[in-house]
């Protein structure tokens, strides 16, 4: 089930004091976005917060459970996502903690812009 209107203000309305937020839906589910970078996702009114190979640890140990897709075919996968901890909706400390990792997460798995090769001009 798609996250509702409601839920997907709130979500903008929490991480608003980071940057840009906004939300754009894919999939049956949504993307979260700050500045641009998703950190994001979230479906059926629960968020998934974007880790790497630097912050999984973080939340494993946690305890927290990383997003699985599970295709018509039967087959899957886990995605580089984890749940949110609850804490996050009720403490601003716990809340800016893990969207920091999260947003960590999200600079590092951006990949570099190749610029383009000039043509050269043409010379008679």
């Amino acid at each position: 089930m798609p996250p509702s209107t409601s839920y997907l203000d709130y979500i903008k309305d929490l991480f608003s004091p980071f940057g840009v937020i906004t939300i754009r839906k894919m999939f049956g589910g949504a993307g979260v976005y700050c500045d641009g970078a998703i950190f994001a996702i979230t479906g059926d009114d629960d968020l998934w917060l974007k880790v790497d190979d630097v912050t999984r640890a973080e939340f494993e140990a946690a305890g927290l459970a990383p997003f699985v897709v599970e295709f018509a075919n039967g087959k899957g996968g886990t995605m580089s996502y984890y749940n949110a901890p609850d804490e996050i909706y009720d403490d601003n400390d716990v809340l800016t903690r893990w969207a920091e990792l999260a947003f960590g997460a999200s600079r590092r798995s951006k990949k570099p812009t190749k610029k383009k090769a000039r043509k050269k001009a043409k010379t008679k």
